[in-house]
């Protein structure tokens, strides 16, 4: 078996994985000396996992999870029990009082957690709502201020519905809109979640631990609502600059022909001079 990188050359240590009989979610890897007896290995594992020495057993499993051995003499140096490089040790914590039973350190529904009614919340001078409150008080344009960040963008949203084909800038990406509101997790404002054709995200629409919509991985993102050009906005923009650019190419080739027949500015101007009463 390769040795741990942390092993250097010339050391005859051995790395053991530790677990332990309460503490189920316990697991180290801890780097041993053959030379330290067995009472130098349970001071040392106390510090990791709050058993205390006396009420300390010590069981060797080798990796096919077979019991090598029972490390029952203190005295003896580890490497009497033939420990080797990936070996889990075993730590049986005898002490029915100990502080590692019950699922204590591991499980906090089993802590009883201070709670207040809301009658007496709202009595309290002392609290952050109390505080909050005076804050507001004190300064209302910073609550509005607030308000402004928290809509910020809303009015860029409201071409912009779940299921419109659209295209992303910068990168001129496609996709399907598949979320249109905040996203706490990302800041203030509104957001627009996207599923890309292509994997072009940065995920499947879980954003920083919030599940904003449903992609499958690596097509999906959330940009701002600028940065999105729905497809039937884009339609109407070209068919207006189409409209303009015809408008333009009669008006041009109009004034050409009017230059072209009319020689003198006086004729010109008659022409494109408004009849009276229009």
């Amino acid at each position: 078996m390769a040795t741990s990188r942390l092993q250097m050359e010339g050391d005859d240590s051995v790395l053991l994985h530790v677990t332990h009989s309460n503490l189920k979610s316990f697991a180290a890897d801890v780097r041993f000396s053959p030379q330290m007896n067995v009472e130098a290995v349970k001071e040392k594992l106390w510090k990791k996992c709050g058993t205390s020495v006396n009420a300390m057993a010590l069981e060797l499993y080798d990796e096919s999870g077979s019991k090598v051995a029972v490390l029952s003499d203190d005295t003896r140096p580890l490497g009497f029990y033939s420990p080797f490089d990936g070996f889990r040790l075993h730590i049986v914590d005898l002490d029915p009082s100990s502080v590692t039973t019950g699922g204590w350190l591991e499980d906090t529904s089993l802590v009883e957690k201070y709670t207040i009614s809301e009658e007496d919340y709202a009595k309290r001078t002392d609290s952050y709502r109390k505080f909050k409150e005076k804050r507001v008080a004190q300064n209302p344009a910073a609550s509005e201020v607030k308000t402004k960040e928290e809509d910020f963008m809303e009015d860029l949203c409201g071409n912009i519905k779940v299921g419109n084909r659209c295209q992303v800038e910068p990168g001129e990406k496609r996709g399907v809109v598949k979320y249109v509101g905040r996203a706490e997790s990302l800041g203030p404002g509104y957001w627009v979640g996207i599923q890309y054709d292509e994997p072009l995200g940065k995920h499947d629409g879980m954003v920083k631990g919030t599940r904003l919509f449903e992609c499958p991985q690596l097509h999906g993102g959330v940009v701002r609502p600028d940065k999105v050009k729905c497809f039937l906005d884009m339609m109407v923009s070209m068919i207006l600059l189409f409209v303009r650019k015809i408008c333009w190419t009669r008006f041009s080739s109009r004034l050409v022909i009017i230059q072209k027949g009319t020689p003198s500015r006086k004729m010109k101007y008659k022409l494109f001079k408004p009849a009276k009463g229009v």
